[in-house]
């Protein structure tokens, strides 16, 4: 790791002994997720995991451009993401809170398909307002992509444009910043209608504040029928290309807002439908590869995808369960967060994430063998107060624990007041959780005696799935029940009550 101390002038000695020291021998180990020095600080899985090696070609969210020249259109630049060199800039915290970014960083790039060749960090107050990186570093790093013949440089924040612009510039070869990465893999992961739409929309918001100097071709006039085919009505001859460009995409996203907005209203419309039937909800949120859908697959047998990928898993899965005792709740498995999610995100997905604030119980997955397994925490619980989630009930569920340091484990139940220590891949500590769960849904509170006929067996059926049953006898008539129900069932009752209390 490179590392310039200009502004903390007590760090200079330190800085000097850590000079090119993180990437000159771990590149490769980080960008698996690995420290070479111990092989379980980063474990390769938890759970079955299934390679795909699709998940190395980039894809893009259909529908958007990928080469700029020669086209009317222009909605977003290519990522050639092979062989990277990553940047920072190390503004507070500690050393190792640096090189723990640095590392997530280098699993990115690895998700999207790159292959790490080095990288560097800057210790300053602030990035520099001009090339993000001070002048020295910037040229350092121009020698590096040039030594270690690298295509992109990877920025471990989010850029101004002119900043990119002006790194590019020295440096020579393509820059993207953070933001621009977690869109990337987002678009090679979206599957669902909802989830390329919601992808679709973050890349465009992100690209229109950055159309200046994503290509030549933007400086060129086009009017008339050149401009988009457009014709009489055009705004006409004298339209550059870039007011083309940016007209275009407001009607992409105001178009992507309204398709998102129609599909909110089905998916609002099935979980109100699971309301109204008594079920209750519990969401399964969490950083991104702590273990969410291996744990959704151990809870239910969902099947679900599992990966050692981050941002494996966008598109929400819904599954129905049960209880020891027989009562059914469903089970949801949500995108993964991440450090400093950007904020296109939040907001494309936050259809999405509504459904983690409209449960009643929140299953928070936790690494725990994370380096940082606290700071994970707090960076899903910012963004979950964003969406309003942050008012449900809680269970942190620390997972891995089967490959965990037991400091670390001791730590974060010492910390986190309601938590249980899980092994989605053994299936350590399931039991206990499972107990919690239950413990923790919502339960039928009204008190009803009811005589149902041998014909609506339905009834009884439903009886059994959403309501705590108390008695139950055969008699004569029918089935006679004694059950704590909700009032929707109640209200399905009224006809056979025998005595109500």
């Amino acid at each position: 790791m490179t590392s310039n101390h200009t502004n903390h002038p007590s760090d200079t000695a330190r800085g000097a002994d850590r000079e090119r020291d993180l990437f000159a021998t771990r590149a490769h180990a980080l960008a698996a997720g690995l420290d070479e020095t111990d092989e379980t600080a980063y474990p390769l899985y938890d759970g079955e995991q299934l390679d795909r090696e699709e998940r190395a070609a980039l894809r893009r969210v259909q529908g958007l451009s990928t080469e700029l020249e020669d086209i009317t259109e222009v909605e977003y630049r290519q990522l050639r993401l092979e062989r990277v060199v990553l940047a920072g800039v190390w503004t507070e915290g500690t050393a190792t809170d640096a090189e723990n970014s640095i590392r997530e960083l280098a699993a990115l790039a690895e998700t999207a398909g790159s292959t790490v060749l080095e990288g560097v960090i800057q210790r300053r107050q602030r990035p520099d307002p001009a090339t993000w990186l001070g002048k020295g570093k910037a040229l350092e790093l121009r020698d590096i992509v040039v030594a270690e013949g690298a295509d992109t440089v990877i920025c471990d924040g989010e850029l101004a444009p002119s900043q990119r612009r002006a790194l590019e510039d020295v440096v020579k070869v393509k820059v993207i910043d953070r933001t621009a990465l977690i869109l990337d893999i987002f678009a090679q992961h979206a599957k669902s209608r909802e989830g390329r739409a919601q992808v679709e929309l973050a890349q465009l918001q992100y690209l229109l504040p950055r159309l200046r100097g994503w290509g030549e071709s933007m400086s060129r006039q086009a009017g008339g029928r050149v401009a988009g085919g457009e014709g009489i009505g055009s705004r006409g001859p004298g339209e550059t290309k870039i007011e083309l460009d940016r007209r275009r995409i407001n009607t992409k996203i105001a178009k992507l807002r309204r398709d998102i907005k129609g599909m909110k209203t089905s998916r609002d419309t099935r979980r109100q439908s699971r309301r109204v039937g008594g079920v209750p909800s519990v969401a399964i949120a969490g950083y991104t590869n702590a273990g969410k859908s291996s744990l959704l697959n151990r809870l239910t047998g969902a099947g679900v995808l599992v990966e050692n990928q981050l941002f494996a898993t966008l598109d929400p899965t819904v599954r129905r369960t049960e209880t020891e005792d027989g009562r059914v709740y469903t089970l949801a498995d949500t995108v993964g967060f991440v450090r400093s999610l950007p904020h296109q995100l939040v907001e494309a997905f936050r259809s999405t994430l509504e459904e983690v604030a409209d449960s009643d119980l929140l299953l928070h997955v936790v690494d725990g063998s994370h380096p940082d397994p606290e700071g994970q925490i707090t960076a899903v619980r910012e963004v979950l107060a964003e969406v309003g989630g942050d008012q449900i009930k809680e269970i942190i569920v620390i997972n891995k624990a089967d490959i965990a340091d037991p400091e670390v484990l001791d730590r974060l139940r010492r910390h986190e007041r309601h938590c249980v220590t899980v092994s989605a891949r053994t299936g350590a500590g399931l039991d206990e959780l499972r107990v919690l769960i239950d413990q923790e849904l919502p339960k039928p509170d009204i008190e009803v005696e009811v005589l149902v006929p041998y014909d609506r067996g339905d009834l009884i059926s439903r009886l059994h799935d959403e309501a705590e049953i108390l008695e139950s006898e055969h008699v004569a008539d029918g089935t006679r029940v004694r059950a704590k129900v909700t009032p929707t069932i109640e209200a399905d009752l009224t006809a056979y009550v025998v005595i109500a209390s």
